[in-house]
């Protein structure tokens, strides 16, 4: 009971950490507004820790791969915590556990990306129709325009009805079955 109570914790902690540094770095990346409590928030809760990372680990691009490699190997850690807790051993196969650690981190940052688009889609489409003008709308504009963009190029709107937010949502759907698929795969690695 005490192991379940620990990995509770661990996954609620580390698991909400990696989740700002990730929404820092999708905010950075698509240049998304600033000045919005969300991101006022995210670079309180998270600047202890990336400050002292961009010294070591420069960005390419404008691209902060600094934060983005913090939510990694904060997944990686959630990983190795949860998986010591239900009592895995690391000492015989430790090459192919880290290997198969640091991959299972990747598919997890992949998840988590898509749930942010899933749910970024899903709240945009709820307050167009309630409250278009929110504070929040341009930060969610800045992160559903490029999946939406391809989407609204390729399919008009049909009777005045976007329809681009429902196939966006269909895609990522399709996108998490291959996920977990390829994450169950490298779990066997275990």
């Amino acid at each position: 009971m005490l192991n379940q109570i620990l990995i509770f914790l661990l996954d609620t902690l580390l698991g909400l950490f990696s989740l700002a540094l990730l929404l820092r770095f999708y905010m950075q990346l698509l240049r998304a507004p600033y000045r919005n409590p969300l991101s006022q928030f995210l670079v309180a809760l998270t600047d202890f820790i990336v400050r002292p990372a961009r010294r070591i680990i420069p960005g390419y691009s404008g691209i902060d791969l600094s934060t983005l490699l913090l939510a990694w190997l904060a997944q990686c850690m959630l990983l190795t915590g949860m998986l010591m807790l239900q009592g895995y051993e690391f000492r015989s196969n430790i090459g192919i556990a880290i290997t198969g650690l640091a991959l299972l981190g990747l598919m997890e940052i992949i998840k988590m990306t898509l749930y942010i688009i899933l749910v970024a889609v899903i709240m945009q489409a709820v307050l167009s129709w309630f409250n278009p003008h929110t504070p929040l709308a341009p930060t969610l504009d800045s992160f559903t325009r490029p999946f939406l963009g391809i989407i609204r190029r390729r399919i008009p709107p049909i009777g005045n009805v976007d329809l681009s937010p429902l196939f966006v949502l269909v895609i990522i759907q399709l996108l998490l079955f291959v996920v977990a698929g390829t994450a169950k795969e490298i779990s066997l690695l275990f």
